[in-house]
């Protein structure tokens, strides 16, 4: 399996400084800041981008498990929010994931969203966040 690589530079103090982050892909990188990670700064966080790579994990883990038991989604989209609390540190992630899965009922498609919750390989990687949920809908 391949390893990835993140790229962080930070120069300053904590409040007044800033750092600049790139990914190895080159398909991100920029700026960031006190501001933008515990105010309204409006550039991106570390929070944002753990937020991307959980949305994308779970959505993919979630494509395999249904397309593993015959039900191959037409499209799931999943949006990470991510709580910042006291410390600082990540007190919750809410998965909010609607999917489009032809024929298959809503008792499977909860028990697959929770595996996929459980399994895929970011939801592990967080297992120290005090609470994970996942709330999915299954539509048309």
């Amino acid at each position: 399996m391949p390893i990835r690589y993140a790229d962080a530079q930070w120069e300053g103090t904590l409040k007044e400084g800033s750092g600049y982050l790139k990914l190895e892909s080159g398909l991100f990188e920029g700026p960031y800041t006190w501001a933008d990670r515990f105010a309204d700064g409006g550039g991106t966080n570390p929070e944002e981008l753990v937020g991307a790579a959980h949305a994308g994990c779970y959505t993919m883990f979630l494509s395999a498990i249904l397309t593993r038991n015959e039900a191959p989604p037409t499209r799931i989209n999943t949006r990470a929010s991510v709580h910042l609390g006291d410390g600082p540190t990540i007190t919750r992630i809410v998965l909010d994931v609607e999917a489009e899965v032809p024929d298959l009922d809503e008792a499977t498609f909860q028990e697959y969203a929770a595996e996929a919750k459980d399994k895929c390989p970011v939801s592990k990687a967080l297992a120290a966040v005090e609470e994970i949920v996942v709330n999915a809908t299954l539509v048309g």
